[in-house]
């Protein structure tokens, strides 16, 4: 009887030890508008400039091939994934610009084979192909 009773005490001590914080908050209006304020906002486009924004207004010029190579051919014209020609490797290059350059620009712009059309840069413009594949095949030669 006497455990029964100890076991009681301890659950009610439990209890209102752990009840007591929850009533115990600050009831200040500012405290209640704190508690209850939006976590987060919403963000209407154009508003807060962003990378992306920030990015397009640097140039408006047409990117350099090199730039364009490293940020969106180098995953598989450096490594020779899906069977993309590797740059500098000329024993895999040499049956390619046999074909002539604007064959290679065209393959580059329409896609060929596993390669999707204009590579991973959906918004390159076909000067900027070009140039990318002029960037891939000057030192072969």
């Amino acid at each position: 009887m006497i455990l029964i009773k100890r076991f009681s005490l301890f659950i009610a001590l439990s209890v209102s030890l752990f009840s007591i914080p929850s009533f115990a908050q600050e009831l200040s209006e500012e405290a209640i508008a704190n508690r209850i304020a939006p976590i987060g906002d919403v963000y209407i486009d154009g508003e807060i400039v962003t990378a992306t924004t920030a990015a397009s207004s640097e140039s408006t010029g047409p990117r350099s091939g090199e730039k364009i190579y490293n940020t969106f051919c180098i995953a598989c014209h450096g490594t020779g994934a899906a069977g993309a020609p590797i740059k500098g490797d000329p024993v895999i290059w040499e049956p390619r610009v046999a074909q002539g350059e604007e064959t290679l620009i065209n393959h580059a712009i329409q896609g060929f084979n596993t390669m999707p059309a204009r590579g991973t840069c959906a918004d390159c413009s076909d000067e900027e192909i070009a140039a990318t594949v002029k960037f891939l095949i000057k030192d072969l030669y």
